[in-house]
């Protein structure tokens, strides 16, 4: 009977948690763009034209505006002046460019090589990492952090923000055909959720790194 009701409870915990915990983040965001943005509507238009929530569509408005204007060309070249002066700023650079080189990363139209999902083999044993093909080329940094033909791959932590950044050599790294989100998730909730790769054989970047 004790061990039936909590199995009911545990259920429960669950099931509510993560419905909880996604509401509560939409409902944030929401009410940071409505604190923020509402504040500046009211300062503009008279109290009677204000209504709760106009902040957020407001919000939602500039954001579609952007990607809208960010399809013209001479916007994109403004976009990139002001991004370039950004990136000669001292810290402001590194937190920039790391937030944006994240976001491209996973972004759903993000093309680049950098980020193809892959697993790691650990010397000696039949483990295997999951994680992110970072850089096939590191020619740039120092000889001592590096072979010929060593790659970068950085594995994520479960059920926390971080992870590794490890150097390997490219044989001991292997393709495996998910997408960023899926291992992410697979990664995140420790093989708890994440769809199944279809079949398919998987075959060493040995060949192609180096």
């Amino acid at each position: 009977m004790r061990k039936a009701i909590g199995r009911t409870f545990l259920t429960g915990v669950l099931t509510v948690v993560p419905v909880v915990a996604t509401l509560y983040l939409v409902v944030w965001l929401a009410a940071t763009a409505e604190t923020f943005l509402g504040g500046l509507l009211k300062a503009v238009l008279s109290e009677h034209l204000y209504f709760y929530g106009m902040g957020m569509l407001a919000g939602v408005g500039m954001i579609f505006a952007v990607g809208l204007l960010m399809q013209t060309w001479a916007v994109r070249r403004l976009f990139e002046l002001g991004e370039r002066l950004l990136l000669r700023m001292p810290l402001v650079k590194t937190v920039y460019g790391a937030v944006r080189d994240f976001f491209g990363l996973f972004s759903s139209e993000s093309r680049t090589a950098a980020g193809r999902v892959v697993a790691v083999e650990v010397p000696g044993t039949e483990l295997r990492l999951v994680g992110f093909l970072m850089r096939e080329d590191l020619s740039g940094l120092p000889a001592e952090l590096h072979e010929n033909g060593w790659v970068a791959v950085y594995l994520p932590m479960s059920y926390q923000v971080g992870g590794y950044t490890v150097l390997v050599p490219g044989s001991a790294v292997t393709p495996v055909p998910w997408s960023r989100e899926e291992a992410m998730r697979f990664i995140l909730t420790a093989g708890l959720s994440g769809a199944s790769a279809d079949g398919g054989a998987q075959q060493p970047l040995g060949g192609s790194v180096g």
